[in-house]
């Protein structure tokens, strides 16, 4: 779907470049962004869109204001990520920014770029709302296999049966046994609980 409105916004007219590897070239993309009157270019050189800090993008998100309009060549340059993405053209709009995809004709000041803008946006939706529930089965299976979630315990179960044997066949208190093992008194107190629990 292509469209073909000329971005509306008065102000500067800024471009942005971005290849992932290091033997490509960045001169087509340049070329193309100094045609449609960018007098500002920010680039990154063999940089992965999916990183989360990019130097030339870092700048331009600095120097965009409103009434600008950003180009890019194609809008994969753009985000890391569909929900990436969404947020940048979400922010673009609050901002008064302009932004056009120069193969694929969207500009968002427009209507016909506003909708591909909630389109790009649900599809966003859509993969959060994947993540999320893959991320909440994941959890259940792994409980369901009896795996520990969240931070690692202190002692191992073997430690927790050394000083749960030092301290009934020694006699010994609660809180030198936990010196011993280098853990505070509650943190060992729960190991005993949950061991026990385990066995029942």
């Amino acid at each position: 779907m292509i469209f073909s409105e000329e971005p509306k916004n008065n102000g500067r007219r800024i471009g942005y470049a971005r290849v992932s590897t290091k033997d490509q070239k960045l001169d087509l993309q340049i070329d193309a962004l100094k045609a449609k009157g960018c007098t500002l270019i920010f680039s990154d050189h063999g940089i992965s869109g999916r990183k989360a800090s990019r130097p030339g993008f870092d700048k331009l998100i600095k120097t965009l204001k409103s009434g600008d309009t950003l180009f890019v060549y194609k809008i994969s340059r753009l985000g890391r990520s569909s929900m990436h993405l969404a947020k940048l053209l979400k922010y673009f709009i609050e901002e008064d920014i302009a932004f056009c995809s120069l193969s694929e004709g969207i500009n968002i000041i427009t209507s016909s770029g506003k909708l591909m803008y909630h389109m790009i946006a649900g599809f966003a939706e859509f993969d959060a709302d994947i993540i999320s529930e893959n991320t909440i089965s994941g959890l259940q299976a792994a409980k369901a296999r009896g795996q520990h979630l969240g931070r690692p315990y202190k002692l191992t179960r073997q430690q927790v049966l050394k000083a749960l044997q030092l301290r009934e066949g020694g006699n010994l208190s609660l809180s030198f046994v936990a010196h011993k093992f280098k853990v505070s008194p509650i943190t060992l107190e729960r190991a005993f609980r949950r061991l026990d629990k385990n066995n029942n």
